[in-house]
Formats: C-alpha cells, structure tokens, sequence
C-alpha cells in the first residue's frame, strides 16, 4: 500500500502529535471535518485517516466528544477488520459509532466501508443503501430500551415512562432526533412502534377521541425530539468550533451586555443578572410535567384536549 497516500500522510502528522505528547490521552485529534478544511482532501481520504489511528489503537470515539487519543493504560489487540465475518448486525453497529462520534452526516456506505475495512460493494449484500441503514441504527439503539421494558398501567405514569425511555434514547444517540420526523414519519421499525404503542395505549384507556389521543401524542413526540435536536446541534457546533456551550457563551457576554446596557431590554438586563444554570434533562422533565399537568386539568374539567377551550 502507497506509504505517500494522502490519508498516511496526514495519519502520521496526527500519529507523531500523539506519539510526542502534544495530544495527550483524552485530548480531541481533528474530526473529518476539519481534516478535509485543514489539508485540503476529500471526507473519504478524512475517514481513512480516522480508521487508520483507530486499528492502530491510538484513538477511540466517544459519542459526543469524537475521536480521543487512547489512553496509554488500556491494553488495545491489533485485529484485522477483514478477517472478521461481515454481517449486517456488524454494520449497523458501525454506523451506530460513526453517527454517535461525528453525528449522522458522517454516516455513508463508504464511510462505514472504510471503517470496516472493507470494500463499499461488500456492505450492499446485507444492508440495501443508506435509508434502510438508518432504519436499522433506530431500531438497534431503540430495542436495547424496549426489549425487556414493562410500562406502567396507570395512563400518566405510562405516558412519563414512554417519555423518558424516548428520551434516553436520545440523549444517548442525538442523531435518532434526525431520523426521525412527525410530518413525515419513515423510521417505522419494530422496536420504535413500541413507544407510540404504548402512548397511544394510555391515551386511548382514557376514552379520549382520535383527534385528542393524537394531539397530546405528537405533542409530547415534539417535545422529545425538539430538545433532542438541540443536542444535536451542540454536539456539531463543539466539534466545529472546540468549544463547549459555556465557553461558547463566554466568547458573547461582552456584545450581549453591551446590546441589553442600552436600556431598550429591562427584562433581560435583569435576567443576566441573576443565577441560571441550563440543563437539558431538567429542561425535558419540567417541559414533560407541564404537558401532563395540562392534559391532566382539561380531562378533569371533561374539556377536548386537542383544540382550544371554549373562550
């Protein structure tokens, strides 16, 4: 294989920065993305890169940190990819590590091809192409929750169960929130029916019609995935930018208070002054319990819970 390739090449600028100390263990290498901007080359040639520190067991990809130097402690085997039996269980997971380090864009047959070590042709005889991929990725990460799950009775404590297993899957895999759409639904998998099965189950104990049934459904649906894409889209900010969401913020505090010091603002003047500390899972179980607390008092006042009260 040519030593002078331009994946070797940029692997052994990366590798020499690990080797020497200047990426120490838990530091960040570069992602693709920043590969391709920073030589000049295509994402398959930033890929190989990745795949060639990671079987030389100097990196790991972590979900939503990207590829880290190893630590130097963890004892790492040398395998061949080739020799490895190729089945579609393998794949997926692959692309499980791919979309969970580097987001879903990174996601191609090619890019789990190279990861895999082997040929893009080779994947089409157990996977068809990229939609049906995605479709498997859900349904794994999904069954790992569902599979022996058993959700509550009572309609709210089965409504919060379904939430936040839904919800942990997300957290865990942001990406799903990608896949997955209210408009128009695709990923239709075995393991995800369940969610929707036992919300829609909950609801429809309660002698409710279709239009409320569907209603606080995808109402709590859009909560889940709406914050989900917010993690999302910090996992692909922090790797663009290197930067978390406070130092990020920090980066703004002078033009904000600049923008609020003219005195058009009040409210928010008043609101950096004060002690606020956002987070994402308090931010899902306060919106969660809003959402119930409502069905809650309109089923109390016999009121349709899916159009607006009389006024």
């Amino acid at each position: 294989m040519d030593s002078g390739a331009p994946y070797r090449r940029i692997a052994a600028e990366i590798r020499d920065n690990i080797t020497s100390g200047r990426l120490r263990p838990g530091d960040r290498i570069p992602p693709t993305r920043q590969i391709t901007r920073d030589w000049g080359v295509a994402m398959a040639t930033a890929s190989k890169v990745i795949a060639v520190l990671r079987d030389e067991g100097l990196v790991d990809t972590k979900p939503g940190s990207g590829t880290v130097v190893r630590s130097r402690d963890r004892a790492f085997t040398p395998t061949s990819s080739r020799r490895q039996e190729l089945d579609r269980d393998r794949i997926v997971r692959t692309a499980i590590a791919i979309a969970d380090a580097e987001g879903m864009a990174a996601v191609s047959m090619r890019r789990v091809a190279t990861d895999l070590g082997v040929a893009t042709m080779s994947l089409y005889r157990h996977v068809p192409g990229k939609d049906d991929l995605m479709l498997y990725m859900v349904d794994l990460v999904t069954a790992e929750k569902t599979a022996h799950a058993r959700p509550p009775a009572h309609w709210r404590e089965r409504l919060e169960f379904s939430s936040r297993l839904l919800w942990t899957i997300c957290r865990r895999h942001p990406w799903v929130a990608e896949v997955l759409s209210m408009t128009r639904p695709r990923a239709i998998t075995p393991n995800l029916m369940f969610y929707a099965e036992w919300v829609l189950t909950a609801l429809r104990g309660l002698g409710l019609g279709m239009d409320d049934m569907m209603y606080i459904h995808l109402n709590l649906f859009s909560h889940i995935r709406g914050l989900a894409l917010s993690l999302q889209s910090e996992a692909r900010a922090r790797q663009d930018t290197g930067m978390t969401s406070d130092e990020w913020m920090d980066t703004q505090v002078a033009e904000f208070r600049e923008v609020v010091a003219t005195g058009r603002y009040p409210t928010m003047e008043y609101v950096v002054t004060q002690e606020f500390e956002q987070d994402m899972d308090t931010m899902f179980e306060y919106g969660l319990r809003l959402l119930l607390d409502g069905v809650e008092r309109r089923l109390a006042r016999g009121q349709a819970v899916g159009r607006p009260a009389p006024a």
